[in-house]
């Protein structure tokens, strides 16, 4: 018998119980001992088996030591097969999450029992991949096809309350897990309740498959693990069990050699080492529960309502009293949101909004807050300003953070007698919803201002990015540079319009242009006017940008831009006016328009984020390649299944992305410098990920 499953006898009742934290993974030793407790259980002449989880949870998913290792026998099909053909009674007792294999495991007891607060799924579509030891096989014959393919396709987690409504579990009692296991299993016994085999359940209803297909392979936006689970899904419908799960192998193993796989993979890993920084090893973090926020507008509202769910108290200043009731108003009505998602209880609405926010027009308010967070005009004046009555206001030890998007930390820094204590808090709009945040280290930031930061972070729920000091940091800093060569390939021949359908059938979910059209062009245009002075002569810079923001079109909150949104049209239709503006500029600057196919602007656009990208890692602004990738997942839309643009260049190939970028020098060579990075992984014959690894040595 394994040591990460326990046996023991309780009468006629053999209880397995699981034991290999921190969440009963079903690795090797686990899958040996449940096959050895099946087989002592039937030797030892018991009537029944009871499943269960010790600690916090039963069996939450594969072991994710064994990713990427070759597979040990037996494979959790086997184990699951085992179980199932018992002649014995099988019961699972089930608490905490019983996910992918766990709930495989479970669907093949012939019983389930689970506590009020246990939830189930089958999230590996999230992984690239598809339930693999029969969980597009059993689920269906369970709960009919429909209800199945929800589960399987979105990877979303059940409710215990909702899984017995469906007939995914027979039962819920609070309790322990044995205790509860072993009450049910004596119920099912004096009952005489038979084994009930799932396998053996007929085959549940047939619906259209080909066009399911092609509905879901069209919501995932290029994603294909769910569309293909759906065909697994499909086999269980019209495929004897055991044909089925031939079937769901096949197009396991399909998918296990995509690169969907390996970016979602990637995606899953880097998001769980990206705020793990040696530098704070043994770094204890600031207590934080009370913060300040400096301007409630859109951004300040949002970083203040993100810290009241968070549990924190906030007091917002504001310039005067009118303006201070207008950030109450946002604030309330992003509780209201949230409250109608039922993210909050009603008493939690009022104890937000009434004893944890308070509003003020005094800098001395800010006098007990552990933290603040400066959201006010994007503007070095008016920062340095806000810092100086910080550093007078606020308590020796407090924590004085910028959200500035693209300014000089180091020098808002100097405005206080403790630039220490200073740090870039950079939040992503709406700052409530949105979940990256760059943690923007300054030369003399202090290490536990720096884990005070990532432990807010992790308060707020956020995807905590460690970034260095320059214009722009990581996300925007790349962001101007992938933006300029679409601009560039507006002025060579493409338009606004092919940019965004090519870049949202590549995956993201709007294109630049709309994405401009979204955030207010008047930002871009701000920050054009500000790098105007020391732009280099060499830069191409559309004029016709300027123009459409000259004439106050600064896109959805105008009601134009690039886009068109009269009749309350929410996505828009094309300018008109914006194309004539193109096409005299290119007249003016003696360019004959040139064709751009959908994969030539794709590649361009990928091309430039990954070259600027490279900079940015080789100068360190970015630590590793996965605090890129991270980033673009998290606060610019970049398609999950590709795991990051570093990821999605490791899968193009780096010597071919490099020779892109040389062939586009030669007719831009200021613009198309290969970045030394990249040069230097290409002649080394290495990868952005062999990066990664190195760091996690």
């Amino acid at each position: 018998m394994s040591n990460a499953v326990e046996y023991e006898l309780q009468g006629d009742i053999a209880v397995l119980k699981a034991q290999n934290p921190p969440v009963n993974a079903l690795g090797y030793d686990v899958r040996i001992g449940l096959v050895a407790g099946i087989e002592q259980a039937e030797a030892d002449g018991a009537r029944a088996v009871l499943i269960y989880g010790d600690g916090r949870t039963y069996f939450a998913g594969a072991d994710i030591r064994e990713f990427g290792k070759p597979p040990r026998e037996p494979l959790l099909t086997a184990v699951c097969e085992r179980i199932e053909s018992s002649p014995l009674l099988v019961v699972s007792s089930m608490h905490g999450t019983a996910l992918g294999g766990g709930l495989e495991v479970a669907m093949s007891t012939h019983y389930r029992v689970a506590v009020a607060s246990a939830k189930v799924g089958l999230p590996e579509v999230l992984l690239g991949i598809l339930p693999g030891a029969g969980g597009t096989q059993r689920l269906p014959r369970l709960i009919g096809t429909q209800a199945a393919l929800d589960m399987i396709t979105t990877g979303r987690h059940v409710g215990a309350a909702e899984a017995l409504e469906l007939g995914v579990i027979d039962k819920i009692n609070d309790g322990s897990p044995l205790e509860n296991g072993l009450n049910y299993v004596r119920e099912l016994l004096e009952q005489g309740a038979p084994r009930r085999v799932t396998s053996e359940l007929p085959a549940s209803e047939a619906l259209d498959f080909d066009a399911l297909y092609e509905t879901i392979l069209k919501k995932g936006r290029g994603q294909i693990s769910p569309a293909v689970a759906m065909r697994a899904v499909q086999a269980s419908v019209e495929l004897p069990f055991a044909e089925g799960m031939k079937r769901e192998r096949e197009l396991f193993m399909e998918l296990m050699a995509t690169d969907q796989r390996q970016g979602l993979i990637h995606s899953f890993f880097s998001e769980r080492a990206v705020s793990k920084l040696p530098e704070l090893k043994g770094v204890e973090p600031r207590p934080v529960a009370a913060i300040g926020v400096i301007g409630g507008g859109t951004m300040g509202a949002g970083i203040a309502t993100s810290a009241l769910l968070a549990g924190l108290d906030v007091t917002l200043i504001e310039m005067n009293a009118e303006a201070a009731e207008a950030a109450r108003g946002r604030i309330e009505s992003n509780l209201t949101g949230a409250l109608k998602r039922g993210k909050i209880t009603a008493e939690k609405y009022d104890a937000m909004t009434g004893k944890a926010l308070a509003l003020s027009t005094d800098y001395s308010a800010l006098g007990d807050v552990d933290l603040v967070v400066e959201a006010v005009f994007e503007e070095m004046s008016v920062k340095k300003d806000v810092f100086a009555k910080l550093d007078a206001a606020c308590k020796p030890g407090a924590v004085l953070a910028t959200n500035t998007s693209y300014l000089d930390v180091n020098e808002i820094a100097t405005s206080t007698s403790r630039p220490k204590d200073v740090i870039g808090l950079h939040f992503f709009s709406p700052a409530h919803v949105m979940k990256l945040l760059e943690v923007v280290v300054a030369d003399d930031t202090a290490p536990d201002v720096v884990a005070t930061a990532f432990a807010l972070g992790k308060k707020m729920g956020k995807i905590s990015v460690r970034a260095g000091v320059c214009d722009g940091f990581i996300g925007n800093r790349i962001l101007r540079h992938y933006r300029a060569a679409a601009d560039h390939m507006i002025l060579d021949g493409a338009s606004p319009y092919q940019i965004d359908k090519a870049l949202t059938d590549f995956g993201f979910a709007m294109g630049p242009y709309a994405v401009a059209d979204l955030a207010g062009l008047d930002i871009g245009w701000a920050m054009r006017k500000r790098l105007a002075p020391t732009r280099d002569a060499r830069e191409r810079v559309p004029k016709y940008i300027d123009q459409i923001c000259e004439a106050g079109h600064f896109g959805q909150k105008t009601g134009k831009g690039y886009y068109d949104y009269s009749g309350g049209k929410r996505g828009g239709v094309p300018n008109a006016e914006v194309m004539d503006l193109i096409t005299a500029e290119r007249a003016e600057l003696g360019i004959t328009p040139q064709d751009f196919t959908d994969a030539d602007i794709v590649r361009r656009y990928m091309a430039a984020m990954v070259n600027e990208a490279a900079r940015v890692v080789g100068e360190g602004i970015a630590r590793r390649p996965l605090d890129v990738d991270m980033t673009f997942l998290f606060g610019y839309g970049f398609p999950r299944y590709y795991g990051g643009p570093l990821k999605w260049a490791d899968l193009q190939g780096l010597p071919a992305l490099l020779a892109d970028i040389q062939a586009y020098a030669e007719k831009d060579p200021y613009f198309w410098q290969p970045a030394p990075l990249l040069e230097q992984l290409v002649a080394e014959g290495r990868t952005f990920d062999d990066l990664n690894k190195q760091a996690s040595s």
